[in-house]
């Protein structure tokens, strides 16, 4: 069984660029949302208009997968047109390119370190940290891992964490961040204008309230659930923080479509470079990672994921606050 960089070394066979491959993912999910969002105005009932509405959302992450590979230079990397596109995109989506290398990027390099984790990703306390804390620190802690939070990523992760915080802290580099909200105001005020304020709230207000919480809810359970591993710099390892702090959330195949495969995190995080095409080949061919610490997307566990709260350092497990606090 490989280990260490020998496995890391082994997943490079997969992480090479189809680019005829890449491309048809990205007209093919485009013309996609075209057409979701052309049935969603169409559609005369309301009835009709929010199953139509909430698939267009969950194709909106279809596509924010594929930006996010575009960002890792695993599709398409050497294509100025490519280029282009995914940066409006992430215009168009509130997550620009600027803020979102940034961030994403110090989670990949150092997810599951305690002192770091909070960059790019959701607070991480300790309970002994948690406890010591005053009461304005302990809530806005919980706030930010609050399932509500993760609910209105819309809101608190896109529109505030990426556009608005960015924006203010420092506009000249963070221009595209303006440039977001600006365009997105526009986008409503030119939908309500034409077609009305029904019309926004179906094909607007839907899709990205669907796709934030979808999103924002994956990122977090991809990184807390029952059986994650934290560490301080002591023992920390590239390939142990993808393996054991990183989950393979388990999906049929509508699912894996919809979510670009990002279900298999674990092998994300052990190289970025592989395209999401290439993730489930990956799984099959190498042994080693089909050990992974495994999550899924029903009810129950979805609970338990929310659930968890602070890093008790003694047990080495995330514990909810009933857990960590019995008294």
């Amino acid at each position: 069984m490989k280990t260490g960089k020998e496995l890391i070394l082994a997943t490079r066979e997969y992480a090479k660029d189809d680019s005829a491959q890449s491309w048809a993912a990205v007209a093919s999910t485009a013309l996609l949302l075209l057409v979701l969002a052309l049935v969603v105005a169409l559609l005369p009932y309301w009835f009709l208009k929010l199953p139509a509405a909430f698939l267009l959302g969950m194709v909106m992450v279809r596509m924010f997968v594929i930006y996010h590979d575009h960002q890792h230079h695993a599709i398409l990397p050497k294509s100025k047109v490519a280029k282009l596109l995914m940066r409006l995109w992430g215009i168009f989506a509130l997550t620009p390119s600027c803020i979102w290398q940034h961030s994403h990027n110090h989670h990949h390099n150092h997810n599951s370190k305690l002192r770091s984790s909070h960059i790019g990703s959701y607070p991480v306390m300790t309970k002994e940290r948690y406890k010591n804390s005053s009461k304005g620190e302990r809530t806005k802690y919980l706030f930010m891992r609050h399932p509500i939070t993760i609910l209105f990523g819309y809101f608190t992760v896109f529109i505030t964490g990426m556009c608005i915080v960015p924006m203010l802290e420092n506009i000249k580099a963070n221009k595209d961040s303006l440039i977001a909200l600006f365009l997105h105001g526009l986008l409503y005020a030119t939908v309500i204008i034409n077609i009305g304020v029904i019309a926004a709230f179906f094909v607007i207000f839907i899709p990205f309230f669907v796709a934030s919480a979808m999103g924002s809810y994956l990122f977090y359970a991809q990184h807390n659930f029952p059986q994650v591993i934290f560490k301080d710099k002591d023992g920390w390892s590239y390939e142990g923080a993808a393996l054991d702090s990183s989950s393979y959330c388990q999906m049929g195949a509508l699912m894996n479509y919809i979510t670009g495969n990002i279900g298999y995190h674990h092998i994300h995080h052990l190289n970025a470079k592989i395209p999401f095409y290439r993730l489930p080949e990956a799984y099959d061919k190498l042994p080693e990672l089909q050990t992974a610490r495994v999550t899924s997307l029903r009810p129950k566990e979805i609970l338990r994921c929310l659930s968890l709260k602070v890093w008790d350092t003694d047990s080495q497990k995330l514990l909810s606050l009933k857990e960590a606090f019995p008294s």
